[in-house]
């Protein structure tokens, strides 16, 4: 399966200088100088990885990486920097990055830490692909679909769910059928175990 590793950075030296030193590997490489331009993109090519800089003008690696997690894409990322301190590299590490790493790189650090997280993109593909599949379909719900949603795979059955939410059993109940017409699932226990690969699911209080 082809992979792809995506650049995002605003300085086109360091953009060049990682291009060649991949490619000549034999990676697939796909640049972006603006994070904005980069995150315009429909869908991203799986498996693949990232490298961004975490600092740039309009939007940093951060905001980049929770912006892709929203999407619900699962891609391997790798912080670059100018400058690792301690909070920086705690913070990164919170932000799921798959490594951190500071300018200047060293190449044979990169080629290895490349290797890595494209490995971990193969063996997770179909395991993303699906979260993004459900992902698109729960962002698909309404606010009012989405809250019913919640109370359903809690376990709470239809007249509880009409009370919780102010309505009677019977929107309840066309309500929970447009729910899992676009979760694309045929029963509860299937709703269910899509909320909570979504990460959904919330212990009752």
């Amino acid at each position: 399966m082809d992979k792809i590793i995506y650049i995002v950075d605003d300085d086109e030296s360091v953009i060049t200088a990682l291009r060649n030193l991949l490619s000549s590997e034999g990676y697939q490489i796909s640049t972006f100088t603006s994070p904005t331009e980069f995150l315009h993109q429909s869908q991203y090519s799986m498996p693949s990885c990232l490298i961004v800089d975490l600092n740039m003008p309009d939007m940093d690696g951060f905001d980049v990486s929770q912006n892709l997690t929203e999407r619900g894409y699962a891609i391997p990322t790798i912080f670059l920097t100018g400058f690792g301190t301690i909070p920086i590299t705690v913070k990164a590490m919170k932000a799921g990055a798959f490594q951190f790493l500071t300018k200047p790189v060293m190449p044979d650090e990169l080629m290895q830490v490349v290797s890595e997280a494209l490995a971990l993109a193969d063996k997770s593909h179909k395991v993303s692909q699906e979260k993004l599949v459900l992902t698109e379909r729960y962002l698909s719900l309404t606010p009012r679909e989405k809250e019913l949603m919640q109370f359903v795979t809690r376990g709470l059955l239809n007249k509880q769910v009409a009370d919780q939410m102010g309505i009677s059993e019977i929107t309840a109940k066309v309500h929970k059928r447009r729910v899992m017409e676009k979760m694309s699932v045929r029963s509860v226990s299937e709703l269910v175990r899509a909320a909570d690969k979504l990460n959904l699911i919330k212990d009752k209080e």
